[in-house]
């Protein structure tokens, strides 16, 4: 839940198709608060849920808005869902969670910091504590 924040801090500036990591190796669990409503709705983007209400919406309001926050805008067409960002998770959260509950796994102790720092010409934003600030993607041109 905590985690959470750095998606609804970075989306903004993360490309259409692109990945946010959110490494965080201390956090091992989604939420002590929710985490078993989320381990049976997921995280989904809004128009899944709309597109679906009938099944979701005696599920609490705050959950599913949470759940499609850190899922991000997408689109849910012909029964398929189309996020516009990846969402991974480097956490202590097992893989076959994040999986479960409709988000990327990355082993923690795989994420080597230098390999995203300073890359921003490649395209590649490395954000130490991203859950603190807010960010805005600046137009080029």
């Amino acid at each position: 839940w905590t985690a959470g924040k750095c998606m609804y801090k970075l989306e903004p500036v993360v490309a259409d198709g692109g990945r946010l990591i959110i490494y965080a190796p201390h956090v091992d669990e989604i939420s002590y608060t929710h985490g078993k409503i989320l381990d049976e709705i997921g995280y989904h983007t809004r128009d899944y849920f709309i597109a679906q209400w009938d099944r979701f919406k005696h599920y609490p309001w705050g959950v599913i808005a949470h759940s499609t926050h850190v899922k991000g805008i997408g689109a849910y067409e012909n029964g398929v869902e189309k996020p516009r960002v990846e969402v991974i998770l480097a956490t202590g959260i097992p893989e076959e969670r994040c999986r479960r509950v409709n988000l990327g796994y990355m082993d923690p102790a795989s994420v080597r910091m230098e390999d995203y720092a300073g890359k921003e010409d490649e395209g590649v934003l490395y954000v130490p504590k991203a859950g603190e600030m807010l960010y805005r993607l600046r137009v080029r041109g």
